[in-house]
């Protein structure tokens, strides 16, 4: 029957592209076997007991790994992975001549034959290197060949060749067996295993991972609920303020708030003076934008150390509560003239900014002063000096967003006011606001005080 006939050739082309498919994976395990082993050679080449003498060191590079990347232009993830594999599977030469076998001979062999890929190899390497320390070497040494077998589809009880992920699988398995001492106490294991990551940009964002201690965990979930929880008490709010509270609606996500509580951590922990200088100066990102993008509102800046452009509008924000240093070239690119830094609020000014303002000036925000920023009312590029008459206290999350939000502020006669966006007040009024303890009693008794007595 046609159709049967037209099985048949499916399944004989299939067959064919199978065979082809096999063939070539075959040629590219071989060619990845000599990546590792060029991998391992260059990390041998780059102890750090060779000082000077290192071959990444005299290329220009802080390790193996960032000169196999300069090199290949693969990822930082595979020039690592490359390096774990090609040092484990190096055979090397003792002091006195002597040969030393690889730490994982049976995954050498493997590589260097072709029947084993470089995920596969990358599994096993990482799964019984946690447990080398305290496993039985003749024991360790089963593990490796039963792995390898069953990768390769080579052993008895490997009909067919397990996948990178089953066999990762197998491996761990191995690595509980061959850790006879039992699971490390859990402060040990979380000793061992901390650490935070930044990784690589992916959509416009940066992304985080890691794992915390129990008790750095708690801490920063303490410091993220005091500035996420309501606000309390408010003895000292009007009724129009505590009306302000009732009706303000949050738009941010829970996740969306952690951040920029976080954002202000890290802001509030630059300005403390308490970390160590860079350059004998406190940390500061510099941040790189061309006048002309500026001053038309087109192109994005540059932060040193992210390779994503940022915004014109986090330019802004950064330049309001960072200050601005003017770089002139030429068109060669010469440095013919340095301004020098301008726009930045003294301590003495924060100080005073804080006693008026008492936290982010935007009513209901709960962010404290110290968490705070200093926001030019009027900008520099109109004409705004850096003065306390206009500068105001605002969390991160408002001064980013102040351009965008809804929210007004002017200064009158040193004192500044709020205007709530058009749907929280469609009257648009302009009312006074502080959380300033001082502040609020002084308006507390003007509003009780006889009509003669009454500040203007």
């Amino acid at each position: 029957m046609p159709r049967s006939i037209s099985t048949h050739r499916g399944d004989s082309v299939m067959t064919n592209c199978s065979s082809r498919w096999g063939a070539l994976e075959g040629v590219g395990r071989l060619l990845d076997a000599h990546r590792a082993a060029f991998a391992g050679e260059v990390a041998e080449r780059s102890r750090v007991e060779l000082g000077a003498g290192r071959l990444s060191t005299r290329k220009g590079c802080r390790s193996a790994a960032e000169l196999i990347e300069r090199v290949t232009q693969v990822s930082g993830a595979e020039a690592r992975r490359r390096v774990s594999v090609g040092t484990a599977t190096l055979a090397d030469t003792g002091l006195t001549g002597q040969p030393v076998p690889a730490a994982h001979p049976h995954v050498a062999a493997a590589l260097v034959a072709g029947s084993l890929g470089l995920d596969a190899a990358a599994t096993i390497v990482r799964e019984l290197g946690r447990t080398r320390t305290v496993a039985d070497p003749t024991r360790l040494d089963v593990a490796e060949r039963e792995l390898v077998d069953q990768a390769t589809g080579t052993g008895d009880a490997a009909p067919v060749r397990a996948s990178a992920d089953e066999l990762a699988v197998q491996a761990r398995a191995w690595a509980v067996f061959l850790d006879q001492d039992g699971p490390e106490p859990d402060d040990e294991r979380a000793m061992r295993r901390r650490g935070f990551r930044v990784g690589r940009a992916r959509d416009g964002l940066i992304q985080i991972s890691g794992e915390l201690l129990p008790e750095v965990a708690a801490k920063l979930k303490r410091l993220l609920d005091a500035h996420l929880s309501p606000r309390s008490g408010g003895g000292f709010l009007t009724d129009t303020e505590r009306s302000d509270l009732a009706v303000q609606a949050e738009t941010r996500t829970t996740e969306q708030q952690r951040h920029d509580v976080l954002a202000a951590i890290i802001d509030t922990a630059a300005r403390s003076g308490e970390h160590p200088s860079i350059g004998g100066a406190a940390p500061t990102v510099l941040v790189s934008v061309r006048a002309v993008d500026l001053e038309t509102g087109s192109g994005a800046g540059h932060a040193d150390g992210v390779e994503l452009p940022i915004s014109l509008r986090a330019v802004r924000h950064m330049v309001c509560t960072g200050g601005i240093q003017t770089v002139i070239s030429d068109a060669a690119g010469r440095i013919i003239r340095l301004g020098s830094p301008e726009r930045c609020f003294t301590p003495h000014q924060r100080r005073a900014i804080t006693l008026r303002d008492g936290g982010c000036l935007i009513p209901g925000c709960t962010v404290p002063a110290a968490w705070c920023e200093i926001h030019h009312v009027i900008p520099d590029a109109r004409g705004g000096p850096t003065h306390t008459d206009n500068g105001v206290l605002l969390c991160w999350f408002h001064h980013r967003t102040i351009d965008t939000s809804g929210w007004a502020i002017r200064m009158r006669r040193g004192v500044p006011e709020i205007r709530p966006p058009v749907w929280l007040d469609p009257g648009g009024s302009w009312r006074k606001s502080t959380t300033s303890p001082t502040r609020l009693a002084d308006r507390l008794d003007d509003d009780h005080a006889p009509p003669e007595r009454k500040t203007a």
